[in-house]
């Protein structure tokens, strides 16, 4: 009974640090993010009127310079922002936009295969967002150096579309800028089926003088993510710099974090599920910065810089750069990796602590859902699949159960025998374990070896977008959320929405009734303390887990009736009695009242 009590408090354990993120970590501090994208934006408002009469710092074109002391960026409609520049339209089987032509920026894209909700008819994700709107977010490669007779391209230069002006997986597009000293900047711009854009610039310096010039690219992003992650999971600055992962969270009053004289790797922004990054060309040296700038526009910033030495007289050099803008998705994310040879890119998805359980769990129940066709059902088999793992284990830890209960007439035995001399009956059970070949602690290695399967998963449904607005079967039409049902509006009958608290939702509570008859299987603990501990803990249980994911829920009920199943066979087998049925009668036998 010692170890059965071991096994479940473990499991308690395990839920209540998961329990203690939801609710006490990751629900504060999405809504203190939400309070600051509103404070941001009110101190945006605030800024721009205050910065009302102020001169506009403008670049070499006469636009205003993001970012700069001073700079009043007049905040527009989105489709107004998208009329007032010359635009290269986007368009491929997962991608609509186009690219601003005015600093040949990738700032409108939009997401085709993603939705913002659920809804088939709800607006389609929006990735990238002119620089004039208050959800600025894009992607500018440049360059700065020259000298006073070369003005090199940069976020203001309006570039010229040389012949084709639709940018699709079949055809490229190319972009020129011939400055009048002699200096012509040749930009070929192509785009895959899924989030990959390749840049190829060159430059022909035709002057009689060596130039100066730094290839550069940034990201931008003046928002942080509305509802943000949470602990569980990163957003920010990521990347891998000379095979080292680097993560910088979102922070309003953080230093610059600089990064010096890489000479290998690639950067970008992510949140959840979406991500900007950049991969500079193979063999070059470059700086690279994560800042919040508060001057004029407030804004994130990632960027880098080559380490080149420019152009001698006469040279023509290329320089290839590779942007991602897009879905987290696994697979394309593991190609562009092997593709395109970019170190660890997989760690663009925050995989975790546990990823060598994660990253394999996922492949499986991607490989499950290719067979099946619903994530809900690949959730299911890898259930199967982890139990069939441990079932060794397993039988060894319910043989040595049922071997417990036929010991306990000897061990009754040895506490009347003993009575308070504690070490002599601890002795005479040892020895007692030791002639009947039980292992009292063979309970606890399951529990210790499916804590982490436990976290994997909740994180592989959590993280992965594959698993965003996966539908199951009826009302589950989400994975990664909630069960949107509960039973204290009778299940959607009463036309009335409880708080947050009361979400008890069909897939909770037949979780709670499987936890329940699991916990029955066994005999109810004589100490009065423990055994309302285990009345109560389904129903506590029952409640902690109505917030996780619908996916997490789902596959913890079918994980405590395989159980249940296991344990039974394993016990008849061994000859042990299964207490199921005695137990279920116990609780609705009245009890005798104490003289």
């Amino acid at each position: 009974m010692e170890k059965n009590r071991n096994y479940y408090l473990a499991i308690v354990l395990s839920v209540l640090i998961v329990f203690v993120w939801q609710f006490f970590y990751m629900g504060p501090k999405m809504d203190a993010q939400q309070k600051i994208e509103q404070a941001q934006q009110a101190e945006l408002a605030k800024q721009q009127k205050a910065n009302k009469d102020k001169p506009v710092v403008v670049d070499a074109s006469g636009q205003p310079v993001p970012g700069a002391e001073g700079t009043n960026i007049a905040v527009i409609d989105r489709q107004q922002a998208l009329q007032q520049a010359d635009r290269v339209v986007i368009d491929t089987p997962a991608l609509s936009g186009s690219i601003n032509l005015t600093g040949a920026r990738f700032d409108d894209l939009q997401l085709k295969k993603y939705r913002e909700t659920i809804d088939k008819d709800s607006p389609i994700i929006t990735l990238l967002n002119p620089g004039n709107t208050k959800d600025g977010y894009f992607v500018e490669l440049g360059f700065t150096g020259g000298n006073q007779d070369v003005a090199v391209p940069g976020m203001a230069t309006k570039w010229t579309v040389d012949g084709n002006n639709k940018l699709t997986p079949e055809t490229p597009v190319t972009l020129t800028h011939t400055d009048p000293s002699g200096v012509t900047f040749t930009r070929e711009i192509k785009v895959d089926q899924d989030y990959m854009f390749t840049v190829t610039d060159t430059v022909k310096n035709g002057t009689a003088a060596d130039l100066p010039l730094t290839p550069y690219g940034r990201i931008v992003r003046y928002t942080i993510p509305a509802v943000a992650a949470g602990y569980v999971l990163h957003e920010g600055y990521v990347g891998v710099l000379d095979g080292v992962l680097q993560e910088t969270t979102f922070a309003k009053d953080s230093e610059p974090v600089k990064h010096p004289g890489i000479k290998d790797g690639w950067f970008g922004i992510t949140d959840k599920y979406w991500a900007a990054a950049i991969v500079p060309s193979k063999g070059v040296t470059f700086d690279t910065d994560f800042s919040h700038l508060t001057k004029g526009q407030p804004l994130f910033q990632a960027d880098y810089r080559e380490l080149t030495g420019g152009l001698k007289a006469g040279e023509t050099k290329s320089y290839t750069t590779h942007v991602f803008a897009g879905a987290k998705e696994v697979p394309v994310v593991d190609r562009y990796q092997d593709e395109y040879q970019i170190t660890d890119f997989y760690k663009l998805i925050d995989w975790g602590w546990f990823k060598v359980i994660t990253r394999p769990m996922f492949k499986l129940m991607d490989w499950l859902y290719k067979y099946f066709g619903n994530f809900g059902l690949a959730i299911l088999g890898t259930t199967v699949i982890v139990k069939l793992l441990f079932f060794p284990i397993a039988n060894r830890q319910y043989a040595s159960m049922a071997k417990m209960k036929t010991l306990q007439p000897k061990m009754e035995e040895l506490k009347t025998k003993f009575g308070d001399d504690k070490m002599g009956l601890q002795t005479a059970m040892m020895q007692l374990y030791k002639e009947e070949k039980v292992n009292p602690l063979a309970g606890c290695w399951p529990v210790l070896l499916q804590i982490p399967v436990f976290f994997a998963l909740y994180k592989v449904i959590y993280i992965t977008i594959e698993m965003r607005h996966a539908p199951f079967y009826g009302w589950i039409q989400d994975l990664s959320a909630p069960d949107p049902t509960t039973i204290f509006n009778l299940f959607g009958l009463i036309p009335w929405t409880p708080p947050h608290a009361l979400m008890l939702g069909v897939w909770p509570i037949i979780m709670g009734i499987t936890m329940f008859v699991q916990m029955r299987m066994n005999p109810t603990p004589p100490d009065p303390t423990q055994a309302m501990i285990f009345t109560w803990m389904p129903l506590v249980f029952t409640f902690m887990l109505a917030a996780f994911p619908a996916g997490l829920v789902i596959y913890w009920a079918w994980n405590n009736t395989l159980s249940v199943i296991q344990q039974g066979i394993i016990m008849k087998r061994n000859g042990a009695k299964i207490e199921l049925f005695d137990n279920l009668k116990g609780l609705f036998r009245r009890k005798p009242s104490s003289a």
